[in-house]
Parts: C-alpha cells; sequence; structure tokens
C-alpha cells in the first residue's frame, strides 16, 4: 500500500522556465504539479489606437509607463511616426520599476515620478504627491500605454482624473492560460512557488495585473530567497513560505501543508 504524501491532493503552481529538480521534489512528496504559460510579447493587433494618442500627445499631462514592455513599444511607434524623444518633455512622467527606469534613461527620456511600488495605490498616490495632493489629480488627462485595460486607469478616474489605458502591445502565451485563471478562480490552486523575481512579474504581466494579492487570495506563496519575497510584495504578495535555502523550497512547502492536515 502506497504512504501518502504531505502533498497529496495539493496541486502547486510553477513557472514553465523554473528549474526541473524543483518539480520532482514537489512531485516526489505527492503534489499536482502545473505550469503557468510562457510568455511572449507582441506588437498589437492594430496600431490604430496608439497612433491616435501619439499623434494628440499634447493633449496629454501625464505619461506613465508600468513596465518595460509599454516603454519599447510606445518608443518604438512613436518613433516610426517620425517624432523625436524630445518631444515628451512637455510631458510629466511616471516609471514603474528599475527595469523601466532604465530602459527609459537610456532612451533620453526624462522621468518625473518613481512610485516605490508597482500597485495601483501608490502610483496614484506618488503622482498626487508631486502634483500637490490626490485632490490636484482632477481635471489631469493621462496616457497609459499598456496591453489592456489597465485597473490604473480606474483608480485615476475615481481620484477626477481623465486617463486612457491604450493597447500598445499585447501578451501572448504560448499555450492557453484559460485553465490556470479557470483553476485560480474556482480555488483549485493550493500555492503558486516563485523561484525568482522576475517569476512574479512574469506572472503579473500574464494576466495584465500589477495586483497580483488580488489573482492569488486564498493561495499559498512560496519564494525561495528574500530578493524574491521584496518582488512578489512589490506586486502585492505576502510570502507565507520562504526555505532556509534554496535548496529547500520543497522541503518548506511539504512541510507547511503536513502541519495543515
Amino acid at each position: 500500500m502506497l504512504t501518502k504524501g504531505p502533498l497529496t491532493s495539493r496541486t502547486i503552481l510553477i513557472a514553465s522556465s523554473g528549474p526541473l529538480e524543483l518539480t520532482t521534489e514537489l512531485e516526489r512528496y505527492g503534489a499536482r504539479v502545473l505550469t503557468w504559460p510562457k510568455l511572449d510579447v507582441c506588437a498589437p493587433d492594430s496600431f490604430a489606437a496608439i497612433d491616435e494618442a501619439i499623434e494628440n500627445l499634447f493633449g496629454y499631462d501625464w505619461l506613465i509607463f508600468q513596465n518595460v514592455n509599454a516603454v519599447n513599444f510606445f518608443l518604438g511607434r512613436f518613433q516610426t511616426l517620425g517624432h523625436e524623444i524630445s518631444e515628451l518633455d512637455v510631458l510629466r512622467v511616471c516609471a514603474v520599476g528599475q527595469e523601466t527606469v532604465r530602459t527609459l534613461e537610456e532612451s533620453q527620456v526624462h522621468i518625473d515620478v518613481l512610485p516605490d511600488r508597482f500597485l495601483t495605490q501608490p502610483i496614484v498616490e506618488a503622482i498626487g504627491a508631486y502634483v500637490g495632493g490626490r485632490e490636484t489629480l482632477r481635471g489631469l488627462n493621462i496616457l497609459i500605454p499598456c496591453a489592456a485595460r489597465s485597473e490604473l486607469q480606474e483608480s485615476l478616474e475615481d481620484a477626477g482624473a481623465r486617463a486612457d489605458s491604450v493597447v500598445t502591445y499585447r501578451t501572448c502565451a504560448t499555450n492557453d492560460p484559460q485553465r490556470i485563471s479557470a483553476l485560480l478562480a474556482g480555488g483549485g490552486i493550493d500555492c503558486i512557488a516563485f523561484t525568482d523575481a522576475l517569476e512574479v512579474h512574469v506572472l503579473a504581466e500574464l494576466f495584465d495585473t500589477n495586483e497580483l494579492g488580488r489573482l492569488l487570495d486564498g493561495v499559498a506563496v512560496a519564494c525561495i530567497d528574500h530578493d524574491t519575497v521584496q518582488g512578489a510584495a512589490a506586486l502585492g504578495l505576502s510570502a507565507s513560505l520562504v526555505p532556509h535555502n534554496r535548496a529547500e523550497l520543497a522541503q518548506a512547502i511539504a512541510f507547511h501543508f503536513r502541519l495543515m492536515s
């Protein structure tokens, strides 16, 4: 008779790029291991919306870049249409994340506001603080290059600004992410394991959200080290499982669920 492992009947979600040995260890403890799809970033189906926004750019007060993909695709289209980077000097620019900041700086785009977190409310608060208080957001016109309608747009509009989420690129999964979405929505995922901070951001981009805490509500979060913990926290996730060393991630997950059984 087979002895049940501590992760029997548990479903663990990991990145498709995660180490094979982690999958092996989790399965040895009895887990069902699923991977989220690999992410590719593509041009939008149509450039009409972003082209219109660029041609009417001087109707905006602010430009917000939430990730490096938004920067690359926006600036690429901006220059394709014959515009110079210096034309952006008349706008205020908000950049979220170190990679976003670095890419903008390399492109010689000035930056006015750098929120310390990726979450929606800290971004709104950072811009509000810059312009003199949240109430002064009222009436500002803000452009957000993105892959889909942004949660940030809704929060800015709640504060009285006019914000446009304009599709500038799209995320393309190598296979259908809807199965994972359905499992998350139905409580079918028990734990998600991140083996580096980049995986956290890839998952956020896959689901077009900076609010992973909402997406993974009720899911145990395991992070391989404290750098990954910080990356998760920036997107609203609190890690409940952090091993003593990188080799013990599967063991930490198994121990957590053994205590719960």
